[in-house]
């Protein structure tokens, strides 16, 4: 069973939503979580308290277990956190260079409409295709 199918019920059972999963050398599994009013310490216990029952259950091979907020720079990785985040700043990088060469773009989130991210550049709005983006954050308003 894939990590992602696996963790994303409990999680939403438990009012989180699943940002992303990580696995990094040594056996090491990080978990990124969230919620409407922001995640605390409590919240990443009580995650990583329950992830390690179900893993244990379910047999998952890791080592160690990390759970995190997804911090100011939270990465986009559905189409719903597009949605979600419009009218923000994000940093986009896409898998290939578009006709005119750029893999980089920093925006204003716009929207999405069958499958494609309208982004507010300096110059004018960017469409790009959500498959082809390779990786996307929010840019932090300090």
């Amino acid at each position: 069973m894939e990590l992602q199918t696996l963790i994303e019920p409990t999680l939403a059972g438990m009012g989180y939503e699943l940002v992303a999963t990580e696995r990094v050398g040594r056996g090491l599994l990080r978990v990124y979580i969230d919620k409407p009013d922001g995640v605390g310490v409590e919240d990443c216990v009580k995650v990583s308290n329950q992830l390690t029952r179900l893993f244990m259950v379910e047999n998952v091979d890791y080592s160690r277990l990390e759970v995190s907020s997804p911090g100011l720079d939270r990465p986009l990785v559905k189409a719903a956190d597009f949605v979600r985040f419009a009218g923000e700043q994000a940093q986009i990088k896409l898998r290939v260079p578009t006709e005119s060469g750029r893999k980089k773009f920093v925006g204003r989130l716009a929207g999405v409409a069958d499958g494609v991210l309208n982004l507010e550049t300096d110059a004018g709005i960017v469409a790009i295709p959500l498959a082809d983006i390779d990786s996307a954050r929010l840019v932090p308003n300090i």
